[in-house]
């Protein structure tokens, strides 16, 4: 039984991610242990997540892993806390285009039969707000919201005109908070600029995130409602059940006989991360360990040699558009990684990573591993897809059917090699990314818990 709260709002843009992580702060700050999630295949707010609560940011998405996977995913996450703090995604009934509540932070609440908190950007409402709030509390009776936080309040009198107004509502209020410059966090093209690139100001951002809850909230209340959500029946994932293959390429728990019989050689995995590749879940990394990896993090942007007895790369997503020069500079790091592909040895590569491996990024040097360049565009290319791997990989068999999410505003040059690494199947038809060799490379990010095969499959070629 974990006391837990979904913060949502009945759209982008109303301070789901200030309060969420101002609450997980708080909460912390008073000796709890608390776990951070987030609705959605976000990246960036995990980030700040973490920062509040000193445990991994973990993404709950519906539409990358499947429903059955969301509650066993939180358990995972939540283990030994005694609350979690969910933010979710767009508005609260938001979810994959065309496909009904999937992925919406609504269903992810109804899946972890968790109370609701809407935030609401009060700053050009009054009476309104009671017919906003009774609108989103009435429209799913299995979505309970249990109280409203009201954001960017101007005044006091302003503050009397809402709460007049919301006692019509039924739902009570559970804070009211000021504007406050101090817990903005900066964006640019993709959101928020993330953690590990603000370093210090990160943390006083999210120090007065806190302040600000603890003092316009009323924590009592908002832990009594997460305390009065129901036990969950769902038993934690578990990566070394998922993660570990047998010789045949089955899945089986560890401690059984089959898998006492597994090879204990230990091929070393170097995983990209630093400040220009922070893209990543949690789940990976844990999953390559399962699988009998032993995982070892390097930073493009300093490091100039892979690390020692390197097997295989894994490089995620990030903002190496940001980093380009610098990226470009560290040419013993580059021809690193050029050289492990040559020689055949397992790369995969997602979106950050796939421009990494590319001939170029806004004419600046990169690996040159792909014969492709990578450009800035003006154009925002975002949404779920659904994929098939259309040749086989060490990453994943041909015929491998994944859901994905492309998040980017770059563009490749050609945008699929002889072999595309997947043919998307929608929400359009195309192939994309690039299998050479031992590479695997797209803009596709996917999650590994939904195929936890795949990174069973890529130890077990490393260690070839």
């Amino acid at each position: 039984m974990v006391a837990r709260l979904v913060i949502a709002a009945p759209s982008s843009g109303a301070g789901k991610t200030t309060v969420a992580t101002g609450l997980m702060a708080a909460f912390a700050d008073r000796g709890l242990a608390v776990s951070p999630h987030k609705v959605g295949p976000d990246y960036i707010d995990p980030g700040y997540h973490a920062l509040a609560t000193g445990r991994p940011g973990r993404n709950l998405d519906a539409y990358l892993c499947g429903t059955e996977l969301i509650a066993p995913l939180f358990a995972h996450g939540a283990r030994g806390c005694e609350l979690a703090v969910v933010e979710g995604v767009m508005g609260l009934y938001d979810g994959a285009a065309g496909q009904g509540e999937l992925a919406s932070t609504a269903q992810v609440a109804k899946l972890l039969r968790a109370p609701v908190v809407l935030v609401v950007d009060a700053s050009s409402q009054s009476r309104s707000v009671a017919a906003l709030v009774h609108g989103f509390a009435s429209w799913d009776p299995e979505v309970r919201i249990g109280g409203v936080i009201l954001n960017k309040v101007a005044t006091d009198r302003h503050e009397r005109l809402l709460r007049e107004a919301l006692e019509e509502s039924g739902v009570p209020v559970l804070g009211v908070l000021r504007r406050a410059p101090a817990v903005e966090t900066p964006s640019r093209h993709l959101g928020l600029v993330p953690v590990a690139e603000r370093q210090a100001e990160a943390v006083d951002a999210v120090r007065a995130q806190a302040e600000q809850v603890r003092e316009g909230c009323d924590l009592d209340a908002l832990l009594a409602l997460a305390r009065s959500a129901p036990g969950l029946a769902d038993a934690p994932w578990e990566p070394e059940v998922a993660g570990r293959p047998s010789a045949g390429g089955r899945v089986v728990p560890t401690g059984s006989a089959s898998a006492e019989r597994m090879p204990t050689t230990r091929p070393v995995v170097a995983v990209a991360g630093g400040a220009a590749f922070t893209f990543s879940y949690a789940e990976h990394v844990e999953l390559l360990r399962a699988a009998g990896a032993q995982v070892v993090a390097f930073d493009p942007l300093r490091d100039e040699q892979l690390p020692d007895g390197t097997a295989g790369l894994v490089i995620g997503g990030g903002f190496p558009e940001v980093y380009a020069p610098e990226l470009s500079a560290n040419e013993s790091l580059r021809k690193a990684v050029a050289e492990l592909a040559r020689s055949g040895a397992p790369v995969a590569a997602e979106c950050a990573g796939l421009l990494y491996l590319a001939r170029s990024l806004d004419g600046k040097p990169m690996c040159g591993v792909l014969d492709a360049d990578a450009r800035m565009t003006g154009r925002l290319t975002l949404g779920y897809r659904e994929a098939v791997a259309v040749g086989d990989s060490p990453l994943a068999a041909a015929g491998t059917r994944m859901r994905g999410h492309e998040f980017h505003r770059t563009v490749l040059e050609p945008g699929a090699g002889a072999t595309p690494a997947w043919g998307m199947v929608r929400p359009e038809r195309r192939v994309e990314g690039f299998v050479h060799q031992g590479v695997h490379a797209s803009y596709l990010h996917t999650h590994w818990a939904s195929r936890p095969e795949v990174a069973a499959r890529f130890v077990e070629a490393c260690r070839a």
